[in-house]
Formats: structure tokens, sequence, C-alpha cells
């Protein structure tokens, strides 16, 4: 690893675990993979430990973060856990409200409201869910920070402190954020950008007494193995699990990489599984601490969040305990 590194400059390393399923395997292992991981990675002393909702994909398993959360904080201590995150379109505020009040009296200190605007994934899924097509996420984020405060129309319980919040943010999402004077969890897009939009984050950022400061947390696939190769057949799976959605619209569970035969596919898939791979940082320990210091230095993260999948899962245990170790000198300093 590179003498001046940034890995070990205080940023924190934390994880967003989607519970992808995979070829040969019922959804429920997916869940089960989920809790065992975020075991893992609280031995090995991660920050936090977010999972994901997804409603009606083949390829994930978890549609109902508070629940699997509450299985998650029953087998840890110390982790924090949370939402990577719960689609507030999808949800009355005052119900997520309820559920993450819960979450933080049963793990006092330990809960994380991340909160995104996406909606279903395809139009029978919205239906199925009843999102509507008006944008009303920065009146809903406003109405679920009231319930929580213990400032709204309505007593929410059990009544607890207002577990933290933080938005996944889009454009207009980091808009939203900064307005309301809260961190942000960023990935895609905004990464791929000239940096002009955090920039604006940070630059139109209100203070308040919770978040003195902006805060950016940066969301992509991280995947460290002893040779490139390894690392680059251990993200193929999920790469081409994203290339084959954009062409039948359906987001498919993992498959062996040894299965994908990536040369008889067609040349438009092919250019969509390199553009996917080239999205996330993978490789050697020392070739992914060189590409996390570029990032860290490019974006100025607080934070970063793994969102690893390999469908091999001690591969996966493997990746993680190789991310720690990069970050091992920031949190013994």
């Amino acid at each position: 690893m590179p003498d001046a590194s940034l890995v070990g400059s205080g940023v924190l390393p934390s994880i967003l675990d989607r519970s992808r399923t995979r070829e040969g395997f019922a959804d429920a292992d997916a869940l089960t993979a989920t809790i065992d991981r975020a075991i893992h990675a609280e031995r090995l002393g991660f920050h936090r430990f977010w999972v994901a909702e997804h409603h009606g994909v083949p390829g994930i398993a978890s549609g109902a973060p508070p629940v699997l959360l509450a299985a998650i904080g029953a087998r840890t201590s110390r982790i924090r856990l949370g939402s990577g995150g719960v689609m507030l379109p999808n949800h009355q505020p005052f119900v997520v409200a309820e559920q993450f009040a819960m979450l933080e009296a049963l793990y006092p200190g330990r809960v994380d409201a991340g909160l995104g605007r996406s909606l279903g994934f395809t139009e029978p899924v919205r239906a199925a869910l009843r999102s509507g097509a008006a944008d009303t996420f920065a009146d809903d984020l406003t109405e679920l920070r009231g319930y929580l405060a213990g400032t709204g129309p309505v007593t929410v319980r059990p009544a607890v402190p207002p577990p933290p919040i933080y938005v996944l943010a889009t454009g207009q999402g980091l808009k939203v954020a900064a307005e309301a004077g809260l961190p942000v969890v960023v990935g895609g897009p905004i990464l791929q950008g000239d940096g002009t939009a955090l920039d604006a984050y940070r630059r139109h950022f209100r203070p308040t007494e919770d978040n003195p400061a902006p805060t950016v947390i940066v969301s992509l696939d991280i995947t460290i193995a002893d040779t490139a190769e390894k690392a680059r057949e251990l993200v193929l799976s999920e790469a081409w699990a994203l290339a084959q959605s954009r062409r039948t619209g359906e987001f498919p569970p993992l498959t062996k990489p040894s299965n994908i035969d990536l040369d008889a596919a067609p040349a438009r898939m092919r250019d969509r599984v390199e553009k996917s791979l080239s999205a996330g940082l993978h490789g050697t320990p020392d070739m992914v601490a060189t590409q996390l210091d570029r990032l860290i230095e490019r974006t100025g993260a607080d934070e970063i969040l793994a969102s690893t999948s390999t469908y091999d899962r001690q591969a996966l245990y493997d990746a993680d305990a190789a991310l720690m170790t990069l970050f091992q000198a920031s949190l013994s300093s």
C-alpha cells in the first residue's frame, strides 16, 4: 500500500449489503447470509452495516429493511445498523418513524435512518406499492423528521431520542439534504461527475445542532483478492446481472462466474459489463488502496460504504477482511 495513503486518514469503513440472491439457493438463504455477514463485519470492526429496500426483484431478497435490521440487531452488539435505504415514496412517513423509533428503542444509539426517493423498479411494482408520480420527498422528509423529533401532530411511540437521518442523494436529493442540513450517501452518476454536485451540497449546507457540518458517505462496490484476475472474476457476477437487467428489465440472481461466457455475449452486453466493472474498485490490496486514495481525495468522502456482492460468500468475507485491513491505520490513530 502507498506510504502516504488517504485510506489511513480517518475515513470510516462501512458495508451496505443488498441481500443478493444466488442461483441454486433459496431467497431465504440470502437473508441468513446478510445476518451472518453483519456478525462478521462487527468482528472485523466496521463502523456501520446497512441493508437495502428493493421490491419484486428476483436478485434481491430484502424488501423490508426495518424487519431485517431487527434480526441483525439481535445478533450483534456494537456495529451501527441502518437502511440504505428506506424509500419514502413507498411509505407513510409516520409508519417509517414508528419503525425506526422501535429499532432505536431495541438497539439504542446504534440505529441510522437512511432515506431515499426512488420508486419501484417496474410499473407493476410501483402500482403494487401505490407509489404516486408526484415528487413529495422533501415534504415527506420534513414530516418524518417532525415525528421523530416529537414535534409532529401525532406522537410516535416508543418515545426515544431520534436516530440520525441520512439522505441517499442524486442531484435533487443533494439539494434537499443541503437545505435540511443532513448527511448524504452518494454513488453512481455523482461519483462519475466532475465534483460540482458535491461542491454545491457543501456550499449550500445549512448547519444544524445535530449536523454542524456537511457529511459525505460514498457508496460503491469494492472487491479485493490476491490477484487482479481473481478480483475481476469475483465482480463479474454482479456486472453480468446488471447488464442483464438493462437488456431484460429484470435484475437476476447472481450466477457463478464460471457459467458466464462473456466472449460469446453480444457486443452491447460486453460493453455494459465492462462499464459496470469500471464503476467499482477491484484488484489486489495495493491496487484498491491506490484507487481508494484517489476516490477519497476527489470526493472528500468522510466514509466509504462498500456495497460489494460476490457469488462466492467466502470470497466476500475475505474481501471484507482485506478492505478493513486497509483502514486499520485510520481506526487505530
